[in-house]
């Protein structure tokens, strides 16, 4: 678990950090000198403000599954422990009991409907970012013209 799913996701949301943060350090430079040329941003901070809630929407989400496979990992052999020791207990079968086991640990329910929770959460933040009007629009015209139809274009 931990090298192939905790390392992976720690890695591709540091990466991911990184070109966010040299991309907004980029656009603040972008709006800067377009100031000083006397152009209007509006647009330009439009777009930056979508991008950092994006951002905001992407990242603490991410971060709380991390932290919820975290959790996961590091209990794991406890709950393993308590799950030997019930079966040892009510099983008809001779299977060993563990001799360390020093208290029962049990998941939390809540832990692992949160890290499900964060992980649709993350996919229907995408989804807002990618199904605008203008998408919509376009996926319109692609398959008016697989249909052979011609539609004007989007104003």
């Amino acid at each position: 678990m931990r090298s192939f799913i905790l390392l992976p996701l720690v890695v591709y949301l540091v990466i991911g950090t990184v070109f966010l943060s040299s991309g907004f350090v980029s656009l603040f430079r972008i709006r800067t000198v377009m100031k000083h040329d006397g152009t209007k941003t509006d647009k330009l901070e439009k777009l930056m403000i979508r991008i950092g809630v994006f951002s905001v929407l992407y990242t603490l989400p991410a971060l709380i599954v991390i932290s919820c496979l975290v959790y996961e990992h590091v209990n794991f052999d406890d709950w393993m422990r308590t799950w030997n020791q019930d079966m040892c207990e009510k099983s008809k079968y001779a299977i060993p009991c563990p001799r360390d086991l020093k208290a029962k640990s049990h998941p939390r329910f809540e832990v692992f409907m949160i890290k499900y929770l964060m992980t649709m959460i993350v996919g229907i933040t995408s989804s807002v970012w990618i199904w605008s009007g203008k998408t919509v629009h376009s996926w319109k015209v692609f398959f008016n013209r697989l249909k052979g139809r011609h539609v004007e274009a989007y104003v």
